[in-house]
């Protein structure tokens, strides 16, 4: 039984503090209609991180799950590079 297509998006990682948790930040760039400005929109994700595996400034692509706690509803898919630490 499939219940439809995960969303998958990729990110940089902002902190690892937490045990088994990572924050992401992603941009997203769109154009304001009445303005004709490019306006850079940064959200932030928790992600479910198993093995501790990611560090700050790493990017990483992670995929939509189902509620592993309060704010996470993300699972670390794989480190697509690595990065200098902040």
């Amino acid at each position: 039984m499939s219940r439809g297509r995960m969303r998958e998006i990729t990110g940089i990682v902002t902190k690892n503090s937490s045990d088994k948790t990572v924050m992401i930040q992603t941009e997203t760039k769109s154009k304001n209609k009445k303005y004709n400005k490019i306006v850079v929109l940064k959200k932030q994700f928790s992600v479910h991180d198993e093995k501790n595996e990611a560090k700050v400034g790493d990017q990483i692509r992670i995929i939509e799950t189902k509620p592993i706690s309060k704010n996470k509803r993300w699972k670390l898919v794989e480190i697509v590079s690595k990065g200098e630490n902040l």
